[in-house]
């Protein structure tokens, strides 16, 4: 729905230009085409100023290009999975001063989810404050204070253990014990590098029902597959610059190999709920829209057999502390996606 609303915010501000070319003169040049590089940091109508209206125009319109520069660079941005540029032109939108409150609300949400997507924390100013309408009369009406809504509680925490690798990029998620857990929606552009004869990042969380991509940035060709079972997979054999897919239906962890390069593992968590992230390098991590209630908190990490669990009561903003176990035994051989034991290969 906040997608829909952008696409509908970005017509409303392209159909006055819209508008204007349709009443130009005929004997006026013709509207240059559309770069490439577009949406670009500078309008790609110039704007002379002559008179104080002149300038007020250009003001204007400079405004009202920023905004959409800075609204449609995120949303391209977010669509092909770079959520940290995603991240960082949103939240530059949100620090324009005098921002419609009906933009503000699409934005931040997108915002704080491609933040934490990016692996940080957005840092936003507070939303703006709603208008109140006045009136004059002989005895000035009651103005009533709008009530603020809270939509859901912040579930902060840190993580530890982990053994030699450190608790980075454990995946902890959150699932209702008083009621149903609603379904989280799929990720989109959420994509795994080749890179290095290594897999980038190497774990990777995403909801149940996501597609992952996993793109070769190697000169030399890969074998992507996985035999965890029921999201096992076999990508085949593709060389540098082509991308292949998978749809992760069931949660659990998917560990990833390469048929080629024995070397090469990562994994895919695939959650069943909404309310997830992943711990950064420090183990630091960020929940947010937390409805109250009875929940058991979860925590995976690669080195761990099973996820740690914890039973936490959401009332209000709160943090949390988790240990995650290193007990999962190194495996006997790395297989082939037939399953057999291998060699490491040397020198590819």
């Amino acid at each position: 729905m906040r997608m829909k609303t952008i696409h509908s915010y970005l017509l409303l501000v392209l159909l006055p230009a819209a508008s204007l070319a349709a009443v130009k003169p005929r004997e006026h040049a013709p509207a240059p085409a559309v770069d490439a590089s577009w949406p670009g940091e500078e309008m790609p109508l110039p704007l002379t100023v002559r008179t104080p209206d002149d300038l007020s125009f250009k003001e204007a319109a400079e405004r009202t290009y920023l905004l959409f520069n800075l609204l449609a660079s995120g949303k391209l941005a977010y669509d092909r999975g770079d959520m940290a540029t995603a991240a960082t032109k949103w939240e530059m939108l949100l620090r324009v001063p005098n921002l419609p409150p009906d933009l503000d609300r699409v934005v931040r949400p997108l915002a704080i989810d491609a933040r934490q997507r990016a692996g940080g924390v957005a840092e936003l100013p507070p939303p703006p404050a709603p208008e109140v309408s006045t009136q004059s009369s002989d005895e000035p009406a009651p103005v009533a204070i709008p009530k603020v809504v809270k939509h859901g509680n912040i579930v902060r925490g840190v993580v530890t253990g982990g053994g030699s690798l450190g608790a980075g990029g454990t995946v902890v998620w959150l699932r209702r014990t008083d009621g149903p857990t609603p379904q989280p929606h799929p990720s989109q552009g959420k994509t795994i590098a080749q890179k290095g004869k290594r897999f980038t990042p190497r774990v990777l969380a995403v909801p149940v029902g996501s597609t992952v991509y996993f793109r070769n940035d190697d000169d030399l060709y890969h074998n992507v597959f996985s035999l965890s079972r029921p999201n096992e997979f076999d990508l085949g054999l593709y060389r540098k610059g082509i991308s292949r897919s998978k749809t992760f239906n069931s949660p659990g962890p998917v560990n990833l190999l390469c048929n080629i390069h024995s070397s090469m593992s990562a994994y895919v968590y695939v959650v069943d709920s909404p309310y997830y992230a992943q711990a950064d390098r420090r183990g630091n991590f960020t929940i947010r829209g937390v409805p109250s209630g009875r929940y058991t908190v979860k925590a995976w990490h690669e080195t761990s057999l099973d996820p740690t669990e914890a039973q936490i009561t959401v009332k209000d903003d709160m943090s949390i502390a988790l240990t995650v176990t290193s007990d999962r035994p190194t495996p006997a051989f790395v297989p082939d996606k037939a399953g057999k034991p291998r060699q490491a290969q040397l020198g590819y």
